[in-house]
């Protein structure tokens, strides 16, 4: 069965890329910000390097993880999934293949950034893998939004500082909570809207341990806590208050907020969606926290 390049493109799921990739462009506005960039060219080249690295990395795990989803029973035609598996538009060898492909890509992207920047590089790859290979078996053990918030919050912003500095740069980590916050908020919104389906399935993810109505509140705190962090984190003397600018991205937030709140009414149907608006909040919210960090090294 032949694919054109667009549908392989579609498989990883590349609209969820926001997650994975914005959380090292703002540890990068942050180095910068604190004047902590090399001199040269190699802060710019590992930034790229970093970021081609977490693109296929992250869409390895997409490929994977909706391979273990339509295996194990959890992606169905009565499930709100992923249709390419379900409905025979793609072949589940030809996923886990190119899962396989670009797996292999983000470790030889992950060995040139090492011979770059030094070993710590090469830990952190080596965990943000296996935890990445994990992810469903996790997932379905109510583990999946730790794995995502350690992968995509932690690893990524202390892993883009070592990278960069050759060393272990602890204060990039504040900006873990906030992204890891909204990077699982979209894992969770989708969580939360299967908690039928993968019951039906067997599994047990972490919005239905906690039910549908704690976790429609949950996901409203998450839409909460990214901006209450960030002035914290600024009235604390850590960041410049140009960091600020990120609050502007609180409407998209209360947009997202205000549909969770609705679950009163609609029940799940509430939370139907909230994983790619959240995807976009990453993606406003990033920007502009990076674009407040970059001009407070320049005014």
């Amino acid at each position: 069965m032949k694919h054109s390049v667009k549908e392989w493109v579609a498989a990883t799921r590349y609209w969820a890329l926001p997650v994975s990739t914005m959380p090292l462009v703002v540890s990068f506005a942050y180095l910068f910000s604190i004047s902590a960039l090399p001199v040269g060219a190699k802060p710019w080249i590992v930034l790229v390097l970093s970021l081609l690295g977490v693109v296929l990395l992250h869409s390895a795990g997409n490929l994977l993880s909706d391979w273990f989803d339509y295996r194990s029973g959890v992606d169905n035609e009565n499930a709100y999934a992923v249709p390419n598996l379900v409905f025979g538009k793609f072949q589940p060898k030809e996923y886990l293949v190119f899962s396989i492909v670009l797996f292999v890509l983000g470790i030889i992207d992950g060995l040139v950034i090492t011979m770059i920047s030094g070993i710590g590089v090469l830990i952190i790859g080596v965990i943000a893998v296996v935890l990445t290979a994990l992810y469903s078996f996790l997932k379905y053990h109510a583990l999946g939004d730790l794995d995502i918030f350690i992968i995509f919050g932690v690893l990524t912003v202390l892993g883009l500082a070592y990278a960069v500095t050759g060393g272990w740069c602890w204060d990039t980590l504040m900006l873990s909570v906030p992204l890891g916050v909204i990077t699982v908020s979209v894992l969770h919104a989708n969580n939360t809207y299967d908690i039928p389906s993968d019951g039906t399935a067997g599994i047990k993810t972490f919005a239905m341990v906690i039910g549908e109505k704690a976790s429609a509140v949950l996901y409203c705190a998450y839409m909460v806590i990214p901006f209450v962090w960030i002035i914290g984190v600024v009235v604390a003397g850590y960041m410049f208050p140009h960091a600020l600018l990120c609050l502007l991205a609180g409407v998209k937030a209360f947009q997202n907020f205000k549909q969770a709140a609705g679950y009163k009414k609609l029940g799940r149907e509430a939370m139907k969606g909230l994983d790619f608006r959240s995807s976009q909040l990453q993606l406003a919210f990033s920007l502009l926290l990076a674009a407040g960090l970059f001009l407070s090294a320049w005014l």
